[in-house]
């Protein structure tokens, strides 16, 4: 058996912050994740590192803001759509060239061109879906919502091969999938990484009657979202179920995390009726998915590695996703020599008690930048959903006491904002030289 650990990085798709019951959730019901966070430690403070699904994605892969791995916004779905490239390694990349199998299973939406897709980027199996979102149980495309003009696009993929699994729902088939390669994979002679990425709750809003009945007494859009993460709470209890069944439960690092914020689309009201309920909670939080508000980027985040990792923690150190692949590597006693990192090590975080090992965090996203140092947080011209004119050219907060930003600090504290607003802005300026900084398209 491999003693490096095996890598299991579990992603959600626009779940709120307060989504989960051990987030304090009343109407979400998640007790399989909620025993992953008892197992190991619960962060507080965990963050994505952009507000939309394409840039976080990219940067929990490659340890890189996401500006600095060349995906800045959210990417388009049809089939000669750019994005992640080889030449910017992902944690897979990195593994794999140290003797691990990889494998991506769900929900990819970081290019379709053929250079982009899973099995260039380190991945020696995928299967799933390369666009941002489809029918749960068509597995269509609709990318042409919003008037587009174009065409619904079948998305389904194993490897390079396009497959039909009409009628089955698709968090169910991630789960089947990904404890299907755990089976296959747990008696090897080498360990594995395996990047689970599922797309629910992310609009449409699907979910099987054996999921909603559980919620029947919610209202109906909040019993959908309800249901559909139900739904994920299921796969982690079996993806858990089947590590422990396979004697490997305790040499495997479990990550959980969501892409980023709830989402306020119209897509996710199912009745027409925007009520603060649907589309996720923010647990709390102001602003939503595009927002750099907390409640665009502020995550639910856990890490299990039993034994390693002591069980019960709740960490508050801000912490966020690029952390990861330092982080694997420095578990797996690799080097991260001669990798570009934004991430930082977080071992002596979540097994030592350190503090952060970040000084600032940085964010970006269309006209928004936002830099958090210590307990302060400033955002330029931050919006609280998307299309919304800005909230303010700057909003300056202090988290330790105003964890919903209600609180503008900055003719209260001039000269602090005054720094971290040159140091946002030096720190997007680098990217904004090093990539082109119009916007990418728009397009789910």
């Amino acid at each position: 058996m491999p003693t490096q650990p095996n890598v299991i990085f579990i992603m959600t798709d626009d779940q709120g912050y307060g989504d989960l019951s051990c987030m304090g959730s009343e109407g979400v019901r998640t007790p399989h994740i909620d025993r992953l966070a008892a197992a190991g430690a619960r962060f507080t403070e965990g963050y994505s590192c952009s507000p939309v699904c394409s840039p976080s994605r990219a940067a929990l892969l490659t340890g890189r803001y996401p500006g600095n791995a060349g995906v800045r916004a959210i990417l388009g779905g049809h089939r000669t759509a750019s994005g992640l490239t080889p030449r910017v390694p992902t944690i897979a990349t990195a593994l794999k060239a140290q003797g691990y199998d990889t494998a991506c299973v769900g929900k990819w939406h970081l290019g379709l061109k053929p250079e982009c897709r899973p099995n260039r980027n380190g991945f020696d199996y995928f299967f799933g879906f390369l666009a941002g979102c489809i029918d749960y149980y068509s597995h269509i495309f609709y990318y042409g919502m919003g008037g587009r003009g174009k065409d619904p696009t079948h998305d389904l993929w194993e490897n390079g091969n396009e497959i039909y699994r009409n009628g089955e729902y698709f968090t169910d088939l991630v789960t089947d999938k990904s404890v299907e390669y755990i089976r296959e994979h747990a008696n090897g002679d080498k360990p594995f990484f395996l990047y689970t990425a599922y797309n629910a709750p992310h609009y449409p809003m699907h979910a099987p009657e054996k999921y909603v009945d559980r919620f029947r007494h919610l209202p109906w859009d909040r019993r959908m979202m309800a249901a559909m993460l139900s739904g994920v709470d299921d796969g982690v209890g079996a993806i858990t179920a089947e590590l422990e069944r396979q004697g490997i439960l305790d040499n495997t690092i479990i990550y959980y995390q969501s892409d980023n914020g709830p989402s306020r689309e119209s897509r996710n009201w199912l009745d027409g009726n925007p009520d603060p309920y649907y589309g996720g909670m923010a647990g709390g939080l102001t602003g939503h998915k595009f927002s750099l508000y907390e409640g665009g980027i502020r995550v639910p985040m856990l890490l299990r590695w039993t034994n390693k990792v002591p069980a019960g923690q709740v960490i508050s150190e801000p912490v966020m996703a690029a952390d990861l692949f330092p982080t694997v590597l420095s578990a797996a006693g690799i080097s991260p020599e001669g990798y570009e990192l934004d991430g930082r090590d977080i071992l002596p975080v979540v097994m030592g008690g350190a503090p952060s090992p970040h000084d600032m965090l940085f964010w970006e996203m269309d006209g928004q930048t936002a830099v958090r140092q210590g307990k302060y947080k400033l955002v330029l011209n931050g919006v609280l959903e998307e299309f919304e004119q800005p909230r303010a050219e700057e909003w300056l907060s202090d988290l330790s006491v105003d964890m919903s930003e209600s609180n503008n600090l900055i003719d209260v504290l001039p000269a602090l904002a005054e720094n971290l607003k040159q140091a946002a802005l030096a720190w997007r300026a680098g990217i904004e030289k090093r990539w082109p900084t119009a916007p990418l398209p728009h397009i789910l």
